[in-house]
């Protein structure tokens, strides 16, 4: 369980910034009349899923560093 904890912790600015990277990026091309390929149509929703699956990419590979 402390290494998960650890791998989170280590790969938590990655997710982070993702997610406001592409809340900012998304949130203007929407507002351009662009929507096609949000996840329900919502930036939100979008956002955090791509910091999500970034935050899991990165745990992943501080894991297989280690």
């Amino acid at each position: 369980m402390e290494t998960i904890q650890q791998l989170m912790q280590q790969s938590l600015g990655v997710g982070v910034g993702m997610t406001i990277g592409c809340l900012i990026g998304l949130s203007i091309r929407k507002r351009k009349g662009n929507s096609e390929g949000l996840i329900g149509g919502s930036v939100f929703v979008t956002s955090a899923l791509v910091g999500a699956v970034c935050m899991a990419i990165m745990m992943f590979i501080n894991w297989i560093g280690s």
